[in-house]
């Protein structure tokens, strides 16, 4: 009988202990956010998909299509071409592709670009019905994000380079005005 008592006692000792801390949890501030209407500072150390940089100054993708990135990734998830225009030096990227399914965000194709023109994007909210939403194309992300920056986006860009004026042809010395000749 007197276990029967003691059973019940501690049932009801611990109701009032979970009471007690119920109702101090429910007054005090909440620590969570509500995320659809509150979002979070993104830390400076995030890495999400992969973009290509912008030169603010020539609108221009910083890219020499040496395929660098490509050989680089080890998930194999990264895909890009290059054509050289006519009468240029250097190649100019057509096409880059990043397969984001298959993509380890292990960022080796970040550290090994010689010129930096690849950075971390600050994208987070990525979701979608179908992996097919997860293939980027990140030449036209990247005309996306210069015409939001106001500015005209030059990539793949296959327009020859405005032709150099000629060289002014080597002149005579002409005689001096006098009209005398030495000699």
């Amino acid at each position: 009988m007197i276990r029967y008592f003691q059973e019940i006692f501690s049932g009801l000792w611990s109701l009032l202990v979970g009471m007690r801390l119920t109702a101090r949890m429910a007054v005090a501030p909440t620590i969570t956010t509500h995320y659809p209407f509150d979002t979070l500072e993104i830390t400076p150390n995030f890495r999400g998909h992969i973009d290509l940089v912008i030169n603010p100054k020539t609108a221009r993708d910083k890219c020499i299509v040496c395929m660098m990135c490509q050989r680089a990734c080890p998930s194999g998830c990264i895909s890009l071409k290059g054509e050289k225009p006519e009468g240029a030096k250097k190649k100019v990227l057509t096409e880059y592709h990043l397969d984001f399914t298959k993509c380890s965000l292990c960022g080796n194709c970040v550290e090994t670009c010689p010129v930096n023109a690849l950075e971390y994007s600050r994208d987070y909210q990525l979701a979608g019905f179908s992996r097919h939403e997860f293939h980027f194309d990140l030449v036209d992300r990247f005309r996306q994000r210069a015409r939001e920056q106001g500015l005209d986006p030059k990539v793949g860009d296959l327009t020859p380079p405005p032709p150099k004026p000629p060289k002014p042809a080597a002149t005579e010395t002409a005689p001096d005005a006098s009209g005398s000749t030495d000699g």
